[in-house]
């Protein structure tokens, strides 16, 4: 007889399980304002890099396509380009998100010219449509290096990103510009 008010007592306890742990569980992470920021990026985009070295003329320039998507429910932009640098085929991959405690845009980057993963960090001034920001990884040599980037939304189609090295005595050198052109989407029918 004791079996009786052990099973009520173990159904019991598998029905409570859940409320329990929904409970004591924090809420979900939901995509706020400042994941507006980051759809405003999501598409399509033709790209034309120009790259600068410091006392020469700049170099031809060149083309890549870069596609931007949400992830993870809306909380972070997944960031792939696909183009051409310095002569060479050149790949990259970033995710973006936002970051409540330090109230800022953390991400990472990684692409087929440098030696592993760099991180980012950035503001967003809404009245300039700006986001400025760091970059700390290695380059191309393997060598720990820091740069400085803004990407200003010209409008809803054009973006146009610089990157900019820093001396050891605090000056700014423009290193890179791309030039960002939204691409028109294609339709359910395949018509643009």
């Amino acid at each position: 007889m004791t079996r009786t008010p052990t099973r009520l007592l173990i159904c019991l306890g598998l029905s409570l399980a859940p409320t329990l742990a929904a409970a004591q569980m924090p809420p979900m992470p939901t995509p706020g304002p400042e994941h507006a920021v980051l759809k405003e990026e999501v598409g399509t985009w033709d790209a034309t890099i120009e790259m600068m070295m410091p006392g020469a003329p700049a170099m031809p320039s060149s083309k890549g396509v870069e596609t931007d998507v949400l992830s993870c429910n809306g909380l972070c932009l997944v960031t792939d380009f696909k183009g051409e640098l310095m002569g060479a085929p050149f790949q990259g991959h970033g995710v973006s998100t936002w970051d409540p405690t330090k109230k800022k845009y953390v991400g990472s980057w990684t692409d087929s010219m440098s030696t592993g993963l760099s991180v980012t960090e950035a503001t967003h001034d809404a009245a300039t449509k700006t986001m400025t920001g760091w970059m700390e990884g290695p380059d191309m040599s393997g060598k720990v290096s820091k740069m400085k980037s803004t990407a200003v939304m010209k409008d809803a189609n054009t973006r146009v990103f610089s990157m900019y090295n820093v001396g050891a005595d605090g000056k700014e050198a423009l290193s890179m510009r791309i030039t960002y052109t939204r691409k028109k989407e294609a339709g359910p029918s395949g018509k643009q």
